[in-house]
């Protein structure tokens, strides 16, 4: 009986007339119109209905009023006012927004291309010479003037290991020393990496300036990436207990093991026994997963020169004692996968964003006619050379300026409107004045384009508006079901909906504009 009054019910609807609907209307579910605009795009991701065909179409339309009667329902009851709905519905229209307003795929390519770094290692050494943490351009020119003499000693055949050891030996407080046997991408500041991997091999750069200081680099080798290892390892050590051993007797013990394993003892059960490093001893000797640069060189070169999983290297000697190694496991790189999306939230932060969202930027700046004034720049950028953007000498210099700086849509920006959001938003890393203000300057004129695109939206986006009522009436759609049939036992949940929607059938009336709905269909083949 109840399928029975479901169906004339639904055939009631069908053959219902909308001659006093506008076009534009597909359907009145109670008193809410269904624009043709939601109807279709509903149909569209349903994907598998031909409405050309009136069997099909008229099929679509009784399952959709099936939703929107539920949806009404869900409304009657407040569902749409509790605060879970109205957080969840605000969470996914700031991720919609936030979907619109980047470049997915250039950021995409931003990290493959980072990613791609991967593939070499690089052996390199550096000289710093720190910079203080606010630095103006006149403090600069003298560092820079020493990073230049100590280049050209090096040019001349000084050693570089020698130069920069007794420089910082000389003045730690001012000039640092590294050697870097494996560095990788995303280990450091973006502007020393950029620097060093663009270098050949075997050269040296002009200082890089970074928020460090000046940095001279020079690349001894780029390494194809070997990707990493896992072993397992028995340390013999030469001190022990704060005692000195008898280096010839540490030998002479790890080739006694070295023979046991080579009879077929267990590595484990050995490293286990005589190690002496006593937090892998407990795991069998089993050290974390490693690659190049990330152990001393002895060890290192050890393990990497093991071919097959199992394989034993005989005793060898580091700085530590004697060593044997076992092979458990031999990677690769570590995946895109493993690092795409971290990579992508450390560039989101720092120097790395501009790079990250430079697709969307540049994109932005051609919409919307972006005009740059490099004459009205250059007076900000002249202050930076006794004062930091931050300084309160620096704000009132420069909000007195009023040339146009910058021309979006058809809009003026003057250099006072840009003084005025430095001194509001100073978000930059850097610690040189001019690099600073380049950072926050970008960022304004992100911030003035993005507001741009965000109240154009919906006018350049008609879907925004439908994905958000699409996402809205789904999570309606979601609590009434749960409530009136999925709450129910498995085996009365058909029934109960049956019910349901006989009822609401009863207290929503339904009127489909179906002249409207053929001549759309006609219109859009």
């Amino acid at each position: 009986m109840k399928k029975f009054l479901v169906s004339a019910l639904l055939l009631a609807s069908v053959a219902g007339s909308a001659k006093s609907l506008p076009d534009s209307v597909a359907m009145v579910v109670g008193d809410k119109q269904v624009l043709m605009s939601e109807f279709f795009y509903s149909a569209k991701k349903n994907g598998e209905n031909n409405l050309a065909d009136k069997n099909e179409l008229k099929a679509f339309v009784q399952l959709f009023e099936n939703f929107k009667l539920k949806v009404a329902d869900a409304e009657s009851q407040n569902i749409d006012k509790t605060k879970d709905f109205e957080e969840e519905l605000s969470k996914y229209r700031s991720e919609l927004t936030a979907s619109y307003l980047s470049d997915k795929d250039a950021e995409d390519q931003v990290v493959e291309k980072e990613y791609a770094r991967m593939n070499e290692i690089l052996d390199l050494s550096h000289i710093l010479l720190f910079l203080p943490e606010k630095t103006v351009g006149k403090d600069t020119a003298e560092v820079y003037q020493r990073a230049l003499e100590i280049r050209t000693r090096i040019q001349n055949g000084e050693d570089f290991e020698t130069v920069g050891k007794e420089l910082m030996q000389q003045d730690p407080k001012h000039i640092g020393y590294e050697h870097v046997r494996g560095f990788y991408p995303m280990r450091t500041v973006k502007a020393f990496e950029d620097a060093a991997y663009s270098m050949p091999e075997g050269t040296l750069s002009m200082p890089v300036r970074t928020k460090l200081g000046f940095h001279i680099i020079k690349l001894h080798r780029r390494i194809p990436n070997p990707g990493r290892v896992q072993v397992a390892h028995i340390l013999l050590p030469f001190t022990k207990d704060s005692i000195k051993l008898d280096g010839e007797a540490v030998k002479k013990e790890a080739d006694s093991i070295y023979t046991q394993l080579q009879s077929g003892a267990d590595f484990g059960e050995l490293a286990e026994k005589f190690s002496a490093d006593k937090a892998t001893a407990v795991k069998k000797g089993v050290l974390p997963v490693f690659g190049i640069g990330e152990m001393v060189q002895e060890f290192e070169k050890e393990a990497f020169s093991l071919q097959k999983e199992g394989d034993i290297t005989r005793p060898f000697k580091t700085q530590f004692g004697y060593h044997i190694i076992k092979l458990l496991k031999k990677l690769d790189k570590t995946p895109l996968d493993d690092v795409k999306k971290s990579w992508h939230r450390r560039m989101a932060q720092g120097e790395w964003n501009f790079a990250l969202y430079k697709g969307f930027d540049d994109r932005m700046k051609k919409e919307y006619n972006y005009t740059f004034y490099p004459e009205a720049y250059a007076e900000l950028e002249a202050l930076c050379y006794d004062y930091f953007p931050t300084d309160k000498e620096f704000f009132e210099k420069a909000q007195s300026l009023e040339k146009t700086l910058a021309r979006m849509d058809t809009v003026n920006f003057t250099q006072r409107d840009f003084a005025i959001y430095l001194q509001r938003c100073p978000f930059s890393v850097k610690t040189y004045s001019g690099d600073f203000m380049q950072e926050v300057y970008d960022l304004f004129v992100r911030d003035i384009l993005t507001g741009m695109e965000r109240k154009n939206l919906t006018q350049k986006h008609p879907e925004y508006n439908l994905l958000i009522n699409e996402y809205r009436d789904g999570i309606l759609l979601f609590a009434i079901s749960n409530e009136k049939v999925w709450s129910k036992p498995a085996d009365e949940q058909e029934s109960v909906e049956e019910a349901w929607l006989a009822e609401l059938r009863n207290k929503y009336p339904i009127s489909v504009n179906w002249k409207a709905l053929e001549k759309a269909i006609k219109n859009n083949k």
